[in-house]
């Protein structure tokens, strides 16, 4: 399977889980959105990495976790985003010591937190992108202009929130409804959709 390399457009808050927030990751070379829903601590986390400017008084779980490797020699060389399990993203780290490779499982939003202070890539899988990747009509100039902001705009956030509230409705929707969904999807000509359902009802 083939990787892709995601980078980071930005962070939102989360309209439909109270407390919670939106990281979207975007495909380097393509126009898909990655969405994933983290917590506030790590939503922080990640900021304040993004802005250099910002140096929090004393470490962060993520600055201890990168002190502790840099003391030791441990260095996270990528992050893979590699399953996709109901609407949950699994991560690995993939660090090196001595010449040694080692894989680390962990939450991606502490791999994605660790990426940035280790300055490493991050890699998902085609088929993980092609199954949770959206796309968002965004105006190019409008984008070009924010490309530097942390907070995505309202309207891009609500876009994705929709598409991830439509994501986890299939889950609560029986074989029967999907496949009657996945006929009038397809009637309608809408293929994008007709593809979610299809991927629901081969999960069951």
């Amino acid at each position: 399977m083939s990787l892709v390399r995601l980078n980071i457009k930005g962070i939102s808050y989360s309209q439909t889980q109270n407390g919670a927030y939106a990281l979207i990751l975007n495909e380097v070379d393509g126009d898909r959105k990655l969405p994933i829903v983290i917590g506030a601590f790590e939503a922080q986390s990640i900021a304040i990495a993004l802005e250099k400017e910002i140096r929090p008084p004393r470490p962060l779980t993520h600055d201890l976790f990168k002190n502790f490797a840099d003391r030791f020699d441990i260095v996270v060389k990528q992050v893979i985003i590699h399953k996709l399990v109901d609407g949950v993203f699994y991560s690995s780290l993939i660090c090196e010591r001595d010449k040694i490779e080692e894989i680390i499982d962990a939450r991606t939003s502490d791999a994605i937190a660790l990426a940035l202070r280790f300055q490493a890539p991050i890699f998902t899988y085609k088929n993980i992108l092609d199954k949770a990747g959206i796309y968002l009509k965004v105006n190019p100039k409008k984008e070009e202009e924010e490309q530097d902001s942390i907070l995505v705009d309202d309207l891009i956030a609500e876009e994705i929130e929709a598409a991830a509230v439509e994501q986890q409705s299939y889950k609560d929707k029986s074989l029967e409804e999907l496949h009657s969904l996945l006929e009038e999807a397809v009637n309608s000509e809408d293929y994008e959709k007709a593809a979610k359902i299809r991927d629901e009802i081969s999960k069951r």
